[in-house]
């Protein structure tokens, strides 16, 4: 339990030593260090599933997603130690505020940053819905585009093709109606297209005639039309419609599970309005909530630290400190009078080397004038 409690104590960045002496204050760092370490935890998961995304379909994905999520796990940690580490309850409520505000703001940015990855998870299944239609609606639009390329390109053969088309049919209904009359004229069906003469009379070889002129055409325009779909055709596959189909629920679902982060992302974005561009509430409040709640338990190691009084070791630490300085600031004294003596005898002992060879050279040029 013991080394629970001072593990703990690490994780808050409380200074050890100083703490067992006060008791009263253990439990409140027990309860910063534990917050400080969940939050580098959820930290380490959240990048860690990020990393999987960006590597995915490589054999090393798990390897990186575990390495990275163990530095980015404990990258945060040391920043969390020391943004809760650093503040002093030294000042005014407003002071200890204004000291704290810049790390607030960085803990609500690691706050958004470890619970997106998080968020894509937890509304994987929808994620990948999202993806599957916007896949799907993508490739609808490039059919689209491919079918209005070809259509302008070829715009006077379509026509023509068209064309044969409504006389193929045409000739079809004329041929039918032709054949049905020539069978009443055989049979001497009276109507008023029939002379009511039973046999193959002269009436009857007429219609015959009519009807294989129509049979004639008939051919050569059903000739002309398959040259025609068979040009057309060539020119849709060299053109590449041919190859473009939609994708099928399994290709659909193969592509969701290979998207990256950023698909993934914008898909997540996108789960927050509807089909007609209108917002979902309850899927923007779902999401709203999770990123709130780590934004939360982010800065929620910072927010314990303002909120608590002023106790026995903030005093404790505030003096050792001021004990702190006052040694710097007496070291600092204790080296410039050092400096200083030392400076004051190496003059001393200069100026008497120099009088002393200016004493030697006043003898030596009296030796010279005598």
């Amino acid at each position: 339990m013991k080394k629970i409690t001072r593990f703990f104590w690490f994780c808050s960045g409380a200074h050890q030593e100083t703490l067992k002496k006060y008791p009263i204050e253990h439990n409140k760092y027990v309860g910063i260090g534990a917050t400080i370490f969940f939050t580098a935890l959820f930290a380490s998961l959240s990048g860690g599933y990020a990393m999987y995304f960006v590597f995915s379909g490589s054999d090393f994905a798990v390897a990186f997603a575990i390495l990275f999520g163990m530095i980015w796990g404990l990258a945060i940690f040391n920043m969390d130690r020391y943004i809760v580490g650093s503040i002093n309850k030294k000042g005014t409520t407003n002071q200890q505020l204004l000291q704290a505000s810049p790390r607030i703001l960085l803990a609500i940015m690691i706050g958004v940053v470890i619970s997106r990855p998080l968020e894509l998870k937890i509304f994987d299944k929808e994620i990948r819905q999202k993806l599957k239609t916007s896949y799907l609606n993508g490739q609808r639009s490039k059919v689209d585009t491919l079918q209005k390329a070809y259509n302008e390109k070829y715009s006077q053969e379509l026509n023509k093709n068209s064309e044969m088309k409504k006389e193929r049919d045409s000739l079809t209904k004329d041929i039918n109606r032709s054949r049905y009359q020539l069978n009443q004229e055989v049979f001497g069906d009276k109507s008023n297209q029939t002379s009511g003469l039973k046999g193959y009379g002269t009436y009857a070889k007429q219609k015959e005639g009519v009807l294989q002129e129509k049979q004639d055409r008939l051919k050569i325009v059903q000739g002309n039309l398959d040259k025609m779909d068979g040009y057309l055709n060539q020119r849709k596959e060299f053109d590449g419609l041919n190859n473009v189909k939609l994708f099928s629920e399994h290709q659909l679902d193969s592509l969701a599970n290979v998207a990256g982060f950023a698909d993934r992302n914008w898909a997540l974005g996108q789960l927050m309005f509807r089909d007609n561009g209108t917002k979902d509430i309850d899927t923007y409040l779902a999401q709203s909530f999770i990123a709130y709640l780590f934004i939360l338990f982010e800065c929620l190691p910072v927010l314990v630290k303002l909120m608590s009084p002023k106790g026995s070791y903030d005093v404790a630490l505030s003096r050792i400190e001021e004990a702190d300085v006052h040694f710097a600031d007496k070291d600092k004294d204790k080296s410039v009078a050092v400096t200083d003596s030392v400076f004051d005898h190496d003059v001393t002992t200069e100026v008497d080397k120099r009088k002393k060879v200016i004493t030697w050279q006043a003898g030596k040029d009296l030796e010279g004038m005598g």
